[in-house]
């Protein structure tokens, strides 16, 4: 009898460890879950430390960076040629973090570098769950506004591998009303014109909002414009290491897409979305 082989899931780039002090494991068993799932390749991106130190309870600093580096060759030690082990990192973005990114940039031989955004205004990490209540007294339309404001001015700094997470704004399910596509066209704009890549990411099925980062709409116009885009976990324990991507390929498909990204030394290559 003929015997078919398992098909290779893409690859899961956004994934942490325990430096960022809200992850669990070891890098073994994180490979030994990639391996499992049957990715195409894995990526370690924990959270970048961030100037000035401490600058917040869920990230590593800049002295744990020869911890990560370590972390990152055993699980290329662990994995062997059994699968291919890419280095990043997730980076904040702030207005006028040009700097920083190219000082984390000269750090180390990064695959790629993830531009994500967790804070708004006044130092205001909107995604923690501590500062929930906070949401019910905002003005969620001027909130969002502002969000998508710094996230097309992310896209068009271009200085960024692939971005995080589109519309994590959502997570606690505080969305506005009417035509979200006002928040969403420039930053597809700024997209196309900077030539960058975003990720759909499957961390969101588990918060509040109950779907996926971005919404099918985003990632519809995202199909649409032609922008490279990655399936991510976020993975913070070997359990979540590319859990539920045969329902982000349902979507990615849904949506138009054929091709997901893979990146190596910092350089963008495109994988046929063949499963």
């Amino acid at each position: 009898m003929a015997t078919t082989s398992k098909l290779t899931l893409p690859a899961d780039y956004h994934t942490h460890t325990p430096l960022c002090l809200h992850a669990e494991g070891e890098p073994e068993e994180y490979i030994d879950a990639a391996i499992a799932a049957g990715v195409s390749e894995y990526g370690i991106s924990d959270h970048a430390p961030q100037s000035p130190e401490p600058f917040d309870d869920w990230r590593m600093l800049e002295s744990d960076l020869p911890t990560y580096f370590d972390w990152i060759q055993r699980a290329k030690d662990h994995a062997g040629g059994r699968l291919k082990i890419r280095a990043g990192l997730e980076c904040d973005w702030f207005p006028g973090c040009h700097q920083w990114i190219n000082h984390l940039a000269d750090l180390y031989d990064w695959d790629y570098l993830i531009g994500s955004i967790h804070y708004l205004g006044d130092q205001w990490d909107f995604d923690n769950p501590k500062w929930l209540g906070r949401w019910a007294e905002t003005d969620v339309d001027e909130i969002w506004t502002q969000y998508w404001n710094e996230y097309t001015a992310m896209a068009k700094s271009g200085i960024f591998d692939f971005l995080g997470h589109p519309d994590l704004i959502k997570k606690f399910a505080y969305t506005p009303k009417g035509d979200l596509r006002r928040f969403y066209d420039p930053t597809i704009e700024a997209l196309v014109e900077a030539k960058g890549a975003i990720e759909l990411n499957t961390a969101g099925f588990h918060k509040p909002c109950a779907e996926q980062y971005p919404s099918a709409e985003f990632l519809k116009l995202a199909a649409q414009a032609k922008i490279p885009i990655t399936l991510s976990s976020d993975a913070h324990h070997p359990s979540e290491v590319a859990r539920d991507f045969q329902r982000g390929i349902a979507l990615l498909k849904e949506a138009g897409f054929q091709e997901t990204c893979l990146f190596e030394k910092r350089s963008r290559k495109l994988q046929k979305l063949n499963y």
